[in-house]
Order: C-alpha cells, then structure tokens, then sequence
C-alpha cells in the first residue's frame, strides 16, 4: 500500500485530500507545516508528497526545493496543491522540483489521475 504525507495547514482541505485518498486505498500521513514534514521524513519515507505552498514558516516551495536536493529525500514526487495558480506559481512550482502543480480547486478524478501517474 502506497503511504502519502500531506503537509497541508488547513483543516478542511487536509481531511478533504486524506478522505478522496483513503478511498482509494491510500494510507495517509497529515502534518500542518514544513517543519513538522521535515521532522516526520526522517523516519517515514512516503511514496509521494502533497505539498501546500502556503504554510506557517517556510513555504512549500522552500520546502519542495529542500527535498528534492537531499537525498533521502529527492526521489519522492511532490504535488504542489495550492490555491496559488497563476502561471508564476506554476513556474515557482517548476523551479522548486515539484513534480505536478494542482489547484486547490482541481476534482477528486484529475487529482487521483496525477497521483496514480506519479506512483506509476
């Protein structure tokens, strides 16, 4: 079973990705900051991230570029999901190493498509 991280500081829209996840037999890790990402990946090691970029602290993109230049880390696909989606974020998203960029307001088919293309 695939395990994914969330690292999402809202509420409403973590238990909204760990609820369309789990149904899809997922087993899910929720944190609310890049802090506590970072602290969870030195003992888990996930099969894909969903990252927010809006976080207390440091970004997602900070954190999505950290990850991918360590390597523990970097051969992780990352989702940037966010509600940042203009094509400058996307970009940011690029540059960072993420390896999908979806909007917040993307449906539960197109966000389980990325996921499953990403795990492969």
């Amino acid at each position: 079973m695939s395990q994914i991280l969330i690292v999402e500081d809202s509420k409403l829209e973590a238990d909204k990705l760990k609820k369309c996840l789990e149904g899809q037999g997922f087993s899910i890790l929720v944190v609310t900051s890049g802090e506590e990402a970072e602290l969870r990946l030195k003992t888990f090691k996930p099969s894909l991230i969903v990252l927010d970029v809006i976080l207390p602290g440091e970004s997602g993109f900070e954190l999505c570029r950290k990850l991918k230049t360590e390597p523990a880390t970097q051969s992780i696909p990352i989702v940037i999901y966010s509600t940042k989606d203009k094509q400058i974020d996307r970009t940011w998203g690029d540059m960072s190493g993420a390896d999908a960029y979806l909007s917040k307001t993307v449906d539960e088919p197109t966000l389980l498509q990325t996921v499953n293309r990403l795990l492969g």
